[in-house]
C-alpha cells in the first residue's frame, strides 16, 4: 500500500497521561533483591571508560586552573628571604594549599582521571608533606588495578598505614594482573616508575635514567608543563639525601620478575622485547634478574631472549650458535636494541663472547655504519679484551672515513674508552683517529682539534677555523653552520685527552682558543685538559698561560668566564699575580662588562696594587684551602698547620732558598764585622727566624769571657731609652 501522506499543520502536543508513561519507561531499575554487593550487568555497561568515576564539575576545573596558574607563578619565581619582616612567608603559600586540598578531599578520583586536573594533582604533589602524601595515596588504593569504577568503600578508615606499607599493598594489589599491564599504553610507565622505586638500579646519589621512566615524545610533553618542585621556600633542598630502600621493596621487585618468568613462555618473553610499550619493562626486569644473579640460569628471562644461548653455553661451551632471525632485528629495530644494548651489558662473560662471535665479528664495518645498530655495537666494544679490541681495529681501519661522514662516531669514542682502560693498543686508536679524518702527515695533523670539534675531514679548501657559538649567526635555522662544534666531536676529543698521546690544546692560534673557549659544547674540552691525569702539569700551565692579555676578552662572555674561573682556580699565586697585572690596563672595561665583572671580583685588584704583600698571603691561604679541600673530594691526607713540611721534602731547587742555615758563597767569603760578632756572642740571638725545618733556635746567652766587656754591656742595658732621654724637639711657627 502507499504510504500515507503527511499533512502540514501545527505539531500536536503529548498529554499528561503518554509523558508519565514515557517517564516510567526512562527511569532505571530499582536495586535487585538480593546482597548489595551483586551489581546488575546494564549498571556496568553504562561506565564510561575514560571517566569511570565521573565529570569533573566546571566550576571545580575553573578553581583548579586557578589553583595551577597561581602555583606556576610561586615556583617559578625565586624568594629572597627579608630580615627585617618578621612574617612566615610561607604563611600565605600555606593556607592557600591548605584550601585547594579541602576543596581536593572526596574528588581525588574525579580530578585524576580529568586530562586538564591530573596535572594539577602532578604539581600539587611536589609540595605535600609525608603525612597528606600518604592520605592521598591510600584513597587511591582501589585505583590502581586499572581503573576500577565500582570498587567498595567503607565508612571506616580505619588505621593510615605507612608510606612504606602502601607501597608494599599497592604492589600485592596489581601483582594478579602484572603480566597484562606491561602491555597497556597507560599503565606501563606506571610500572617502570614502580620497579624503579623498589629496585634502584642507578648508584645511590645517581640520576635515575629517564629512559627508563619516559619516551622522548613524553619527556618533551613534561618540559612544556613547566618546573615541577615545592612552593615553599624552606623544602628547595629537601629530598637530596640517600634513602635506604628496604629489604621487602626489593623482594617484591624480585617477585613481579619470577612471575612473570614464570606465566610466560618463550615466545611471549620474545614477543614482548619486540613491543614498544613492553620492551621498557622488560629491561627493567632483566636488569633486576642480573642484579640477582639468577640471568646465567638455564630458562631465564634473559636466556629466553636470547634464544636458548645461556643452556646451550653450558652445554657446549666452545661452540659458537648458529646467528638467530630474532636477534638479528633486534639488532636494527629502533626500539628493541635498547633491550639488546641491555643484553650486550649484562650477560655473563662465556656468553658474551659467543654474542660477539656471532653477531658482530666479521660483520662491524655493516654494523658500525648502521643507525641503529651502531649504538649496539658500542656498548659491546665496552667489554672486548686486548685481542678482541686488536681484531676489531684491524677489521675496520678502513671504514673509519665513511663513519665519520656519515657522523657515525660512536664506535670510535667506545674503542678510545677502551684502550684507555685496558692500557693497550693507544697509538692503533690514534692512528684510527688520524685516518677517519684525513691527517695522514705531521703538518697536517695540527689541525685534529678543530678537524674534530666539527667533525669534518681535512679538505683543502675548507676554512678549518673554529666558529664561536655565542654570537648570533645571520644564518637560517634549518641550515647549520658546518663549521660550529658538535657534542659528538667534543666527546671525542675528551677521550683522547684521557691517551698518554693527548693532543696539543695549547699549541692552537689564540684566535680559535677564544673561540674553544666561547662555545658551550667546545669549552668542556678545556675542562678535560684540566682534569686529564695523563697531561703534564706543565703543558696544562702553558695553556694557562698562553691566555695572559687575553684573560679581558675571554671572561667577557657568558660562557668563558667559566672557563677563566677554572684557569684562576688552577694557577698558583705566582701565575696569579701575572694574571692580575696583565688584566690591570682593561680593569674599566671588565667593570663594564655584564661578565666580566664577576671575574674582576675575585681578582682583588685594588688590594694588589695598595697591600701586594697581604694580597700575596690572601692568594697562598686561598690555594691552599682548595687544595685541602681538592685532598678531601679525592681521598689523599692533606697537610695539616700543626705539621708544616721538612726542608728534606720539599724540591731540590726550594731547598737553598727556605733553609735559613744555608748562606751564599759570597756572603761566607766575606769577612764578619767584629760589632756584630761582639753582640752575638754577648746577647745570643734573641730574634726567632721562621725556618722551614725543625732546627731549634738558640735562647740562651753566652756569659762573656773578658771582664771589661761585661762593663761595658751592663752600661749599654742601664742606659735609658732614647724616647726619655731626648724630647721632642718643637717645631716654628
Amino acid at each position: 500500500m502507499p504510504k500515507e501522506l503527511r499533512k502540514r499543520g501545527k505539531k500536536r502536543k503529548k498529554s499528561q497521561q503518554e509523558d508519565s508513561s514515557a517517564k516510567q519507561v526512562q527511569e532505571p531499575e530499582g536495586p535487585s533483591e538480593g546482597p548489595s554487593w551483586i551489581i546488575s550487568s546494564r549498571q556496568l555497561e553504562d561506565v564510561n571508560p575514560e571517566v569511570p568515576f565521573g565529570y569533573v564539575d566546571p566550576d571545580i576545573k575553573a578553581y583548579f586552573r586557578t589553583v595551577d596558574d597561581q602555583m606556576q607563578a610561586w615556583q617559578d619565581e625565586e624568594h629572597t628571604p627579608d630580615e627585617n619582616v618578621d612574617l612566615d612567608p610561607n604563611e600565605a603559600k600555606r593556607l592557600f594549599f591548605v584550601a585547594a586540598l579541602n576543596e581536593m578531599s572526596g574528588k581525588e578520583k574525579q580530578l585524576a582521571t580529568d586530562p586538564e586536573c591530573s596535572v594539577v594533582l602532578e604539581r600539587v604533589l611536589y609540595s605535600m608533606d609525608d603525612f597528606v602524601r600518604r592520605v592521598f595515596i591510600d584513597s587511591f588504593m582501589w585505583l590502581a588495578r586499572g581503573i576500577v569504577a565500582d570498587a567498595p568503600e567503607s565508612g571506616d578508615r580505619g588505621e593510615l598505614r605507612t608510606l612504606a606499607q602502601l607501597i608494599l599493598d599497592i604492589c600485592d594489589e596489581i601483582r594478579p594482573t602484572f603480566t597484562s599491564l606491561i602491555m597497556d599504553p597507560f599503565a606501563s610507565h606506571v610500572l617502570r616508575s614502580l620497579l624503579l622505586l623498589l629496585f634502584p638500579i642507578a648508584l645511590p646519589g645517581d640520576p635515575i635514567p629517564q629512559k627508563f621512566v619516559r619516551s622522548k615524545k613524553s619527556m618533551a610533553w613534561k618540559a612544556k608543563q613547566g618546573t615541577m618542585k615545592s612552593v615553599f621556600s624552606n623544602e628547595k633542598g629537601k629530598g637530596k639525601e640517600n634513602v635506604t630502600v628496604p629489604n621487602q621493596f626489593r623482594d617484591s621487585a624480585v617477585r613481579f620478575m619470577r612471575d612473570l618468568r614464570e606465566q610466560s613462555s618463550a615466545n611471549e618473553i620474545r614477543a614482548l622485547a619486540a613491543n614498544k610499550v613492553a620492551s621498557p619493562v622488560l629491561q627493567l626486569l632483566l636488569e633486576i634478574e642480573a642484579e640477582t644473579g639468577e640471568e646465567a640460569s638455564p630458562d631465564s628471562l634473559m636466556d629466553r631472549v636470547l634464544v636458548g644461548m645461556i643452556t646451550s653455553c653450558q652445554m657446549a661451551a666452545d661452540t659458537v650458535p648458529e646467528p638467530s632471525d630474532f636477534l638479528v632485528t633486534l639488532l636494527r629495530d629502533p626500539t628493541s636494541s635498547h633491550l639488546l644494548e641491555t643484553l650486550v651489558s649484562r650477560c655473563p662473560d662465556r656468553v658474551f663472547v659467543q654474542l660477539w662471535s656471532a653477531y658482530f665479528q666479521g660483520k662491524l664495518q655493516r654494523l658500525a655504519l648502521h643507525p641503529v645498530a651502531n649504538f649496539v655495537v658500542s656498548k659491546a666494544v665496552e667489554r672486548l679484551n686486548s685481542n678482541q679490541l686488536k681484531d676489531a681495529l684491524g677489521e675496520l681501519s678502513s671504514s673509519w672515513n665513511k663513519a665519520i661522514q656519515s657522523s657515525r662516531s660512536g664506535v670510535l669514542r667506545s674503542l678510545i674508552d677502551r684502550s684507555k682502560v685496558l692500557g693497550r693498543h693507544e697509538k692503533d686508536v690514534c692512528e684510527a683517529v688520524f685516518t677517519g679524518f684525513g691527517l695522514f702527515d705531521p703538518e697536517t695533523r695540527t689541525k685534529l682539534v678543530p678537524c674534530v670539534l666539527v667533525l669534518k675531514g681535512l679538505k683543502p679548501e675548507m676554512n678549518h677555523r673554529i666558529v664561536n657559538g655565542s654570537k648570533k649567526s645571520h644564518r637560517k635555522k634549518d641550515a647549520p653552520n658546518p663549521r660550529e662544534p658538535t657534542v659528538q666531536g667534543a666527546l671525542i676529543l675528551q677521550s683522547l685527552l684521557k691517551l698518554p698521546e693527548a693532543p696539543l690544546i695549547a699549541s692552537l692560534p689564540m684566535q680559535d682558543l677564544l673561540a674553544l673557549s666561547h662555545h658551550a659544547t667546545s669549552s668542556r674540552v678545556l675542562d678535560a685538559v684540566l682534569e686529564s691525569p695523563t697531561i703534564p702539569f706543565k703543558a696544562k700551565r702553558r695553556l694557562v698561560m698562553s691566555m695572559i692579555g687575553h684573560y679581558h676578552e675571554l671572561v667577557d662572555d657568558r660562557i668563558g668566564s667559566r672557563i677563566g674561573d677554572r684557569f684562576w682556580a688552577f694557577a698558583d699565586p705566582y701565575l696569579r699575580e701575572k694574571i692580575v697585572r696583565s688584566i690591570m690596563p682593561q680593569e674599566q672595561n671588565l667593570a663594564a662588562s655584564y661578565y666580566g665583572k664577576f671575574f674582576a671580583r675575585n681578582l682583588n685588584i685594588h688590594l694588589l696594587k695598595r697591600r701586594p704583600d697581604e694580597w700575596r698571603q690572601l692568594q697562598s691561604d686561598s690555594k691552599a684551602t682548595a687544595n685541602g679541600e681538592t685532598a678531601e673530594q679525592t681521598g689523599a691526607p692533606a697537610p695539616t698547620p700543626s705539621q708544616s713540611p721538612s726542608v728534606a721534602s720539599l724540591p731540590a731547587v726550594d731547598k737553598e732558598a727556605l733553609s735559613p742555615t744555608r748562606r751564599s758563597r759570597k756572603k761566607r767569603d766575606l769577612p764578619a764585622d767584629e760589632i756584630d760578632v761582639l753582640f752575638d756572642t754577648a746577647l745570643g740571638s734573641k730574634i726567632k727566624k721562621a725556618a722551614v725545618g725543625h732546627k731549634p733556635v738558640a735562647q740562651g746567652k753566652q756569659v762573656p769571657t773578658d771582664l771589661q766587656i761585661q762593663d761595658v754591656l751592663e752600661a749599654v742595658r742601664a742606659a735609658p731609652s732614647g724616647d726619655d732621654g731626648h724630647p721632642a724637639k718643637r717645631r716654628k711657627r
